[in-house]
């Protein structure tokens, strides 16, 4: 029971913010996506990796890092929502087997937070806002949301245990990148 309650204090002063600050969770959230995708991209340059409709022709000039920061700045999603589709976006890894990579990161994050957003969040924006934050349009957006649903089968619903488990995943690997 002390593990729980550490934990609940643990994510709680990650999802503490005011509004002129990011919240401490997505900086882990960020190192996590760009620890994942450099490692992938190093890895994919011997290989062949597995093309879907989240594949640009090229990397977008905005970081990672960046991107998630720009997502939580303008699309007023929760930091427990940018949790959630780090969930959802592990979920369509696994069942497409495909990799994390510098060309195809920055739409499925958006996919995955907006999924999110519109699952968990109280209130959320429509898909043509959310697409102009991302940098693609809406039809594309939309498409790449009815992709994303069908590809989890619309597994939505998230057991606080697995909330748990990768939010200590997130912390460990923090720890694990500090210099």
């Amino acid at each position: 029971m002390d593990e729980d309650l550490e934990l609940a204090r643990n994510y709680a002063s990650f999802n503490l913010y005011n509004r002129d600050q990011n919240p401490p969770l997505l900086s882990l959230i960020s190192s996590f996506l760009e620890s994942k995708v450099e490692k992938n991209d190093n890895m994919l340059q011997e290989s062949e990796e597995t093309i879907t409709i989240f594949h640009g022709s090229s990397p977008p000039s905005i970081s990672i890092r960046n991107y998630v920061f720009r997502i939580f700045k303008y699309c007023g999603c929760t930091p427990s929502c940018l949790l959630l589709a780090v969930i959802y976006l592990d979920r369509f890894i696994q069942r497409t087997h495909c990799s994390l990579t510098s060309l195809n990161v920055h739409r499925l994050v958006l996919t995955s937070t907006i999924v999110a957003a519109k699952f968990i969040d109280n209130s959320y924006c429509n898909n043509a806002y959310y697409a102009r934050v991302g940098g693609i349009t809406n039809e594309e957006l939309n498409e790449l949301e009815i992709s994303f649903l069908f590809t989890i089968d619309f597994r939505l619903l998230v057991d606080v245990q697995t909330f748990i488990d990768y939010f200590t995943m997130l912390e460990a690997e923090a720890k694990r990148l500090e210099p």
